[in-house]
């Protein structure tokens, strides 16, 4: 009898939704993570041409650190398409601001450069603070660092 591999349809996944706070956690590590449950690539159902993965919540995320002396030397830039349009943004700058977008940015960076990646954005969501509008949906506190 030959066996099949089985791959997941848009319709019969389910997600769950996640919890993770972000304090004192690494920016990098963090976003791997969280790139990682977005995708779906912890589950045993995971299909690369699919959306198989979970809503990630983000707490804390203006308690989010880099190692070494990166804090001072890391910048952004962003460039309008105009001349003289290109503006530099520091990590310390960036954090004081908006540090919602800081961990956004660096989880988009390791997400599939695709509709599908797009959609699998979709399901961040990064609060600055401890609160968040998601109680309704309960979600599971994770912890990353193990």
């Amino acid at each position: 009898m030959k066996k099949s591999t089985h791959y997941a349809k848009a319709g019969e996944v389910e997600r769950k939704w996640v919890l993770v706070d972000a304090d004192g956690a690494t920016l990098g590590r963090l976003a791997t993570q969280v790139a990682m449950i977005l995708r779906g690539k912890n589950k045993p159902q995971y299909t690369p041409n699919a959306d198989t993965g979970d809503f990630v919540v983000v707490i804390n995320a203006d308690k989010v650190v880099l190692t070494g002396n990166k804090a001072d030397s890391k910048s952004d830039w962003r460039y309008s398409g105009y001349l003289g349009g290109l503006k530099f943004e520091s990590f310390k700058e960036a954090m004081a601001k908006h540090p919602e977008r800081v961990i956004e940015h660096a989880v988009k960076g390791m997400l599939p450069n695709s509709t599908l990646g797009r959609k699998q954005f979709t399901k961040l969501k990064v609060y600055a603070g401890p609160e968040h509008p998601h109680t309704a949906q309960n979600p599971v506190k994770i912890d990353l660092e193990a």
